[in-house]
């Protein structure tokens, strides 16, 4: 689980130090900063399980910095970060015992995914396949709203999540694209993402699979300016119960990464609850499950 991987994150930028500390932290890792090279050599006496360092910083630079680590402790992996104009450098680091590297903007999902694998990859123990509850996305980062909501505050809170995400220019954090629906006990009961909402502003008539003659001058384009706006207006007004979709399928916390592929594709779908002890603890997106693989196959 992440909440035992103690990561050290060097990067001269004050800004992104505190960004990226603030998310791992949420995410459930343990973050040690360093500013510059001197002191991630001071900070590896904290044994990190996993060092994010970067490549160009002033003073003793991220290749120099990586051969002080590898001397000190040679077992933890290192992850270099490298911006425009030094991915030749990240590239020479692989040849110096670097886990691997990753460009300048990073996503962060890649980020604690990659991680993730250094760690589990730098063990000495054999391979073990993760379970659903250790790549699922945590219920505290979701939203949740009550069936009772309207679509106008579901709509302001799906914006808003996007909105309240850290990011700089080297590091970004997106949105979940869906709410999570549940009723007056808190229990999931329905959700709705962006394509709910794209589907609920279609007239009826637009989705009528055969129009009448005398309707179907109304499918003419030349007659839906304005439309999207009367029917959002509209729309924002209606209670998240009557346009939500069904409850994901569920999945425990406890079970394969198999099991969860295939109940996402048997139930097409792109997201599962996953449940522990009867309650919801996490969302599991195909996004982890495409991690993964690229995690097994590396």
């Amino acid at each position: 689980m992440s909440d035992s991987i103690k990561v050290l994150m060097v990067d001269d930028e004050d800004q992104f130090r505190a960004t990226t500390k603030k998310i791992l932290d949420r995410r459930g890792f343990i973050t040690i900063l360093a500013a510059n090279g001197e002191e991630a050599i001071e900070k590896i006496k904290e044994k990190p399980d996993v060092v994010v360092l970067d490549v160009k910083m002033p003073g003793l630079d991220g290749l120099g910095t990586l051969a002080e680590i590898k001397t000190l402790s040679p077992d933890v992996p290192v992850i270099m970060l490298t911006g425009h104009g030094s991915e030749p450098s990240a590239k020479y680091a692989l040849t110096q015992g670097a886990f691997d590297y990753l460009a300048k903007p990073c996503d962060i999902d890649v980020l604690t995914s990659k991680i993730k694998e250094a760690l589990r990859l730098g063990q000495a123990d054999s391979f073990r396949e993760r379970t659903v509850g250790e790549v699922m996305i945590p219920i505290e980062e979701y939203t949740t709203l009550d069936a009772r909501a309207t679509v106008k505050e579901a709509i302001q809170a799906l914006e808003a999540s996007f909105r309240a995400k850290a990011a700089t220019g080297r590091i970004m954090e997106t949105g979940h694209r869906s709410i999570l629906i549940t009723d007056d006990g808190g229990e999931v009961i329905g959700i709705l993402a962006i394509t709910d909402l794209l589907d609920a502003i279609m007239p009826a008539y637009l989705k009528a699979p055969k129009p009448t003659t005398a309707d179907s001058v109304r499918f003419s384009p030349m007659f839906w300016s304005g439309m999207f706006s009367a029917e959002i207006m509209e729309l924002g007004r209606k209670l998240l119960g009557e346009i939500m979709s069904p409850a994901p399928v569920r999945v425990g916390s406890g079970a394969s990464l198999m099991e969860a592929t295939y109940l996402l594709s048997i139930n097409q779908e792109r997201r599962m609850v996953v449940v522990e002890a009867g309650h919801v603890v996490g969302v599991l997106r195909e996004q982890e499950l495409f991690f993964e693989m690229s995690a097994i196959l590396n």
